[in-house]
């Protein structure tokens, strides 16, 4: 079996001129790493991976921890972060929640800390005190998506901000009578994203002036499905019928859309709706739509880990402010029925 020395003698380099190539720590120019690579083909010499962690103290793993990979901003970052660390020779640990606190914690308390990785990054979820301590402890990088951190780098979108710009968009078109699907009710993460979003809707309504009734703030879980009934039952009761929907997401947007039209009603002439996230689809439903790039957000938490690591330096720094996002005009929008 060839050895790391066969190699550096077939290159006519130094051994730790091989370590260097083949593992991407350290400066190493192009040539030399590509005749250090050829000479491994060559060889058939393969880097023993518990060696280098050995040597180096790291394992090239980070772990990443999401409530699920069953919706689509979650799946989008997730492939995001799998690429740039893939290009970078770094192995990916995914952890999900689902939902069970029980679970949840033990990912924070057990896992994490007993399989050797070398960065953790927390996709709207937040630590508690006890699991930041634990984290700190063992010297792991912590990076978040989706809320600040005290202290913790953190990619974020302002979701106050492009909720009050959802619903001003509904309102700027007449509409008064507007509902928001996606009360927290039903389902929120760590950093109150769906509060923040309900919050934001509820600024932009109380700024106008105008009353939201209960029946208004429908609970939903962020599914298209349980979207499509729980705005159906609202549209077949003739008391309180909204002109228009801001929904907490595309996903229950979509739900909305083909509520309405399946009970007859044209959107968006008669019914408008607005969701947030920027849906791959969106485009087919022609929907309104303000988009959070979570393959952006994704790649910049990567590269943000990566930085952490030494293993590469940022030209900007994606976690000292807002993430941006794009308002995108489609056609599911439009002034209400009594305006046209």
């Amino acid at each position: 079996m060839p050895s790391i020395r066969d190699v550096a003698s077939r290159a006519g380099v130094s051994v730790a001129t091989v370590s260097r190539a083949l593992t991407g720590r350290g400066k190493v120019s192009a040539n030399t790493k590509s005749a250090v690579e050829s000479a491994a083909r060559d060889l058939g010499y393969v880097a023993s991976v518990t060696a280098s962690a050995l040597a180096s103290g790291r394992t090239r793993n980070v772990g990443i921890v999401l409530p699920t990979v069953g919706r689509w901003y979650y799946s989008s970052l997730l492939q995001a972060v799998a690429s740039e660390f893939n290009k970078a020779g770094y192995d990916l640990a995914l952890y999900t929640t689902e939902n069970d606190e029980l679970y949840r914690r033990k990912i924070f308390s057990d896992f994490l800390l007993r399989k050797r990785l070398d960065a953790v990054i927390s996709v709207t979820l937040k630590p508690t005190e006890d699991e930041l301590e634990q984290l700190a402890k063992v010297g792991r990088p912590l990076i978040a998506v989706g809320g600040a951190i005290p202290n913790v780098a953190t990619i974020r979108v302002d979701e106050v901000s492009i909720a009050e710009l959802a619903t001003e968009h509904l309102l700027s078109l007449g509409h008064k009578n507007i509902a928001f699907v996606g009360s927290p009710e039903v389902v929120d993460a760590d950093f109150q994203l769906t509060s923040s979003r309900e919050r934001g809707y509820l600024n932009a309504m109380d700024a106008a002036r105008l009353e939201v009734p209960p029946e208004w703030r429908i609970p939903a879980d962020y599914t298209t499905a349980t979207a499509y009934q729980r705005v159906r039952n609202l549209l077949v009761n003739p008391r309180l019928k909204p002109t228009a929907f801001f929904c907490a997401s595309d996903e229950m947007a979509f739900g909305a859309i083909i509520a309405a039209r399946d009970l007859g009603y044209d959107v968006p002439r008669d019914i408008s709706v607005i969701g947030i996230d920027g849906h791959e689809i969106g485009e087919l439903f022609g929907l309104t739509t303000i988009a959070q790039f979570p393959g952006l957000q994704g790649a910049a938490a990567a590269r943000k880990t990566l930085a952490m690591l030494g293993e590469t330096t940022l030209d900007s720094d994606p976690t000292e402010s807002f993430f941006s996002t794009e308002f995108i005009a489609r056609f599911s929008t439009a002034p209400p029925p009594s305006l046209t």
